[in-house]
């Protein structure tokens, strides 16, 4: 399994560490969106431009009146990310299942999650922490991000990117735990 800090301790990044991205006061928000798409989508740049697009489009309508994560969200939904209510495991489980696919992985939920008396016996945070120990032992981390809802988000990085992920979150203002740390 690889040996990351992120499998043992503090997952929260620390404010100075934003000191640690070369030039911080010169990257837009547009260009850490950027950065954030090629963090979501390892080794597919088609995909981070053709949802950059999107978001840039969104950004625009919006008139910059609006916080970065939720145009990202749009932008990656269930291609690079997830967001499903929070009473929903089968969406979560059906989602992640969508994303990992990129990587031909599978999930091992640990129990039929076609089996309804399964989804009874869990609950997002337990898959999401379980979706998490598997990705990690492939390379993957699986993010969760804090919606301020009822609703959870998150996506998938490789797991070398764990610290420029905490970095670039950091800087677009998004509250980021590892998926084995729900919000």
């Amino acid at each position: 399994m690889p040996d990351n800090e992120a499998d043992y301790g503090d997952h929260e990044a620390d404010p100075e560490d934003i000191e640690d991205i070369e030039d911080a006061d010169e990257l837009t928000t547009e260009a850490l969106a950027w950065q954030l798409l090629l963090l979501v989508n390892p080794g597919d740049e088609e995909t981070a431009l053709r949802q950059f697009s999107h978001y840039r489009e969104a950004m625009a309508e919006a008139g910059g009146d609006v916080e970065p994560v939720w145009l990202l969200k749009d932008a990656i939904d269930w291609t690079s990310g997830f967001f499903v209510d929070w009473k929903d495991a089968e969406s979560f489980i059906d989602s992640v299942a969508e994303l990992v696919r990129r990587w031909n992985l599978d999930i091992d939920w640990g129990g039929d999650p076609s089996d309804e008396e399964f989804h009874d016996n869990t609950d997002i945070p337990a898959l999401m922490a379980t979706a998490y120990d598997r990705l990690r032992e492939r390379g993957y981390t699986l993010w969760t991000w804090d919606t301020g809802s009822d609703n959870f988000g998150g996506w998938i990085t490789s797991s070398r990117d764990d610290e420029a992920m905490r970095l670039v979150a950091l800087a677009l203002n998004i509250e980021l735990r590892p998926g084995s740390d729900s919000f």
